[in-house]
């Protein structure tokens, strides 16, 4: 029980950081953006690659060593739809990241258009209203609805 409550501290901690760093890169992308906060955005970006793969990874030991047991997880439709909604999270975060490498590579002091921002903060806003739904998915399937 120790190891299953540990795995899911990480996995809860992961997922924190991951919203943490997706609302920093909601609150500075805006019009005005400056230099510094443009190199900011390419190191946030980063992190939050880093904390995605923390949340899979804590989520495949949570399957695969979590007391419930992957065959738990792998009969619930809610489970798929949950994994599901991550990939599709994860492809809506391509465009931001592209947008912050391709500005990182910009000389010192270079400040992107005003519309390459809008469309930046518009895929990480649609990020964000989709991760609203991931709780309730592990909630339906922690619960064993859909079995």
């Amino acid at each position: 029980m120790l190891q299953d409550a540990l795995l899911a501290w990480f996995h809860y901690l992961a997922i924190f950081v991951l919203v943490v760093i997706m609302a920093a890169e909601a609150v500075l992308l805006r019009p005005g953006l400056s230099p510094d906060t443009v190199r900011r955005l390419a190191l946030y970006d980063r992190l939050y690659l880093a904390s995605a793969l923390a949340v899979l990874a804590t989520g495949v030991l949570r399957l695969t060593l979590g007391a419930k047991g992957a065959a738990f997880y792998m009969g619930n439709p809610w489970f798929h739809a949950k994994i599901a909604l991550f990939v599709i999270i994860g492809l809506c975060s391509i465009p931001p990241t592209l947008a912050f490498l391709r500005w990182s590579k910009q000389p010192r002091g270079y400040v992107p258009p005003e519309a390459e921002i809008r469309r930046a903060r518009r895929w990480v806003m649609i990020e964000s209203h989709l991760f609203i739904l991931l709780p309730l998915f592990a909630a339906l399937v922690a619960r064993g609805i859909g079995l």
